[in-house]
């Protein structure tokens, strides 16, 4: 069975499918109670920095440079490695669910880390090391 790296609002329900939930928030969802989120980890390291993520909210920055800014910071965070590191043992048995709280689903930094995510896994992957 191929496990995958799912994305999620911390506010939809827990799901047996989600496998290691993982909270990829800087800051506390408001409103979530700690036991009700059901977390594995919550991973403050692999999150947007202060300074983008203000810039981003305050709209002094468009979700394109908010991207790069971000993955620039996920290259050369070594929480970062260390989480792909984590999350390729982890899809070997099971789903790795990426919670967020931003509303717009559209344009977030979950999706920036996942896109980031499964491409570091395929360039391993491509590399012959396998995950």
């Amino acid at each position: 069975m191929a496990y995958e790296i799912l994305l999620k609002r911390i506010y939809e329900p827990v799901a047996e499918t989600d496998g290691y939930r993982v909270l990829v928030d800087r800051l506390w969802p408001r409103g979530i109670k700690k036991e009700a989120a059901q977390l594995s980890a919550w991973a403050k390291d692999i999150t947007p920095s202060t300074e983008i993520r203000r810039l981003y909210h305050r709209g002094e920055m468009p979700f394109e440079g908010f991207s790069e800014a971000y993955l620039e910071e996920l290259e050369t965070g070594a929480a970062a490695a260390a989480f792909v590191r984590q999350c390729r043992e982890l899809l070997r048995t099971q789903n790795v669910t990426l919670l967020y709280a931003a509303k717009n689903e559209q344009e977030n930094h979950a999706l920036v880390l996942r896109e980031w995510l499964q491409r570091e896994l395929f360039v391993v992957c491509e590399e012959g090391t396998g995950w």
